[in-house]
């Protein structure tokens, strides 16, 4: 009965120990996501084409395609998209002048991975 108790504290342990590292993984995915939202936040603000932004996603998913699906691929496409938009080159632009059209931001973006 003894080893028994013992087996079963083992296990509990086991999977008390997955469960802390699904949680500190989960963590990661949740503040990559607050980020990317962030910088799609920033780019709507700088009206940023619906065609440019297609381009950064269509780019990421391109840049991250993986035969083989799971937890890791999604935390690498949230990064790779996290990195794409942060290096988006409207960020980067001075603040619009009121001379300028809001038209003149639409200009095609310079995609690197």
């Amino acid at each position: 009965e003894l080893q028994q108790k013992v087996e079963e504290t083992e296990v509990l342990k086991m999977e008390l120990q997955m469960l802390e590292t699904e949680r500190v993984r989960l963590s990661l995915v949740e503040e990559k996501l607050m980020d990317v939202l962030q910088l799609l936040q920033q780019l709507r603000d700088l009206n940023i084409s619906k065609r440019a932004l297609g381009k950064i996603l269509l780019s990421t998913l391109e840049s991250c395609h993986d035969p083989q699906p799971g937890k890791a691929q999604l935390f690498e496409v949230l990064d790779t998209l996290q990195q794409e938009l942060a290096a988006c080159e409207l960020l980067h632009k001075q603040p619009m002048e009121e001379t300028q059209s809001p038209q003149s931001l639409s200009n095609p973006l310079v995609i690197s991975c």
